[in-house]
């Protein structure tokens, strides 16, 4: 049996006294907010940098775009990689280590796409250097989840582990908000031409300073993972254990994250575009709808979290997979060119989906023993994200593209009915102890 254990729920290793649970909570969130900003910064601006890293097309001027939106879906796909890797070195040397080295990718990525030459300085080498930040961040932004999910839920006090798994999406959500509202003031400051030659990289310096912020405070962060005492090495787990010895609770976080992650997607990235496609919405008012929602959402975190203390996990799981299953198909054809109508119908799915997100890190980490909790949620995890959860702008895209638009809201709906089934095979583990 392995010497490594997380921490007590009442107690610090050792007998010594509890780490800050507040130091614990900042550590994780405000860390995983820079990360998403990076992450998130990207898709915001990258009309803006398209033209400068990749070459034109005479015939098409949405080439460049479409270029770099295609790195992005390169990068969404080395996060299953990122959770492997990173999960397994928060399961063998310690979550603190992981989320350090998680939070310093990002911000080297992030640095490396401020500084990313433009094609016509130096050809290839400009789209060769954007492709590498992006792959070094899609490897941190899977090991993120993994490490930090795990620190969350090892920190918690007794009977805060769905309190402290909120934060997970609230800090997620703050750094979406972030590079929104950074790249919306970059855009209002600047003018086109400025914002296309050098404001761009002024974002993404940001973040890579940012990363140094959460740095600081991640290294000054209580470790949730002890090793062995008195010099004795503690058994490390191999790269692939958790999948070959926890089968059943790997394909469980697949089954629990397929239905919610396309929802996620569906909800807080792709319906602006949704009723900017189906119903002629316009785009400005579609992105202050979607900035409005996700303020409510971030709100809705911790109520869900701490319900789910009180309640358990399952009724909001339930809630939230048999209301999509039911909802989101009359939803999604409420969305009209009227701003109240794609406001309501997003505020309607954050509710739902907050039953969902807030509980996710608990869940999650609740399945697996500590000895592979990490690499145990990180792969499985960033597979399903990057199947079901990045692929759904290009799924509903698609169904528009082949002239059935109304397939879509049924994907979403047989999706999440999917995971309703999962969820009822869950036992409720809000009241257990943390397997050790």
């Amino acid at each position: 049996m392995s010497n490594a254990q997380p921490i007590a729920e009442d107690r610090a290793p050792g007998g010594a006294r509890p780490p800050s649970r507040t130091r614990q909570l900042a550590a994780a969130s405000i860390g995983n907010a820079v990360e998403w900003y990076d992450w998130y910064a990207y898709s915001f601006l990258a009309v803006y940098f398209a033209d400068q890293v990749f070459p034109k097309d005479a015939g098409n001027s949405l080439v460049p775009l479409l270029s770099t939106f295609a790195v992005f879906a390169v990068g969404f796909f080395m996060r299953p990689v990122g959770g492997l890797l990173m999960g397994a070195v928060a399961d063998r040397r310690g979550r603190r280590t992981a989320l350090t080295l998680t939070i310093l990718l990002m911000g080297g990525g992030s640095l490396l796409v401020a500084l990313t030459p433009t094609y016509a300085a130096t050809g290839l080498l400009a789209p060769i250097v954007l492709v590498l930040a992006r792959l070094v961040q899609g490897l941190s932004v899977g090991g993120e989840f993994a490490a930090s999910t795990t620190f969350l839920v090892e920190s918690a006090g007794p009977g805060r582990r769905g309190l402290f798994s909120s934060f997970q999406y609230i800090s997620t959500t703050i750094g979406q908000l972030l590079a929104s509202g950074v790249g919306a003031l970059l855009a209002a400051l600047l003018t086109e031409d400025q914002m296309g030659r050098w404001g761009w990289r002024v974002a993404f310096l940001g973040g890579a300073l940012l990363s140094l912020l959460g740095l600081w405070i991640r290294r000054g962060a209580q470790e949730t993972l002890v090793s062995a005492r008195d010099g004795e090495p503690a058994a490390r787990p191999g790269l692939f254990e958790a999948l070959r010895r926890y089968p059943r609770q790997s394909l469980l976080i697949c089954g629990i994250t397929a239905g919610s992650t396309l929802a996620y997607y569906t909800w807080t990235t792709y319906l602006p575009t949704y009723a900017q496609v189906n119903a002629g919405f316009d785009k400005g008012d579609a992105l202050l709808a979607g900035t409005l929602s996700l303020a409510f959402f971030a709100v809705l975190q911790p109520l869900g979290g701490l319900l789910s203390d009180r309640i358990g996990r399952k009724p909001l799981l339930l809630t939230f997979g048999l209301g999509f299953a039911v909802l989101a198909v009359p939803l999604l054809h409420l969305v009209t060119d009227a701003f109240g109508s794609l406001l309501l119908v997003q505020c309607v799915g954050m509710v739902l989906l907050t039953g969902y997100t807030s509980i996710a890190a608990a869940v999650n980490a609740e399945i697996f023993p500590a000895r592979v909790r990490a690499a145990g949620i990180g792969f499985p995890y960033s597979v399903t994200v990057a199947l079901f959860g990045g692929t759904a702008p290009y799924v509903g895209t698609w169904f528009k593209q082949a002239g059935h638009p109304d397939l879509f809201p049924w994907y979403v709906s047989a999706l999440c009915l999917v995971s309703f089934v999962v969820y009822l095979t869950l036992p409720e583990t809000a009241r257990r102890p943390l397997e050790r």
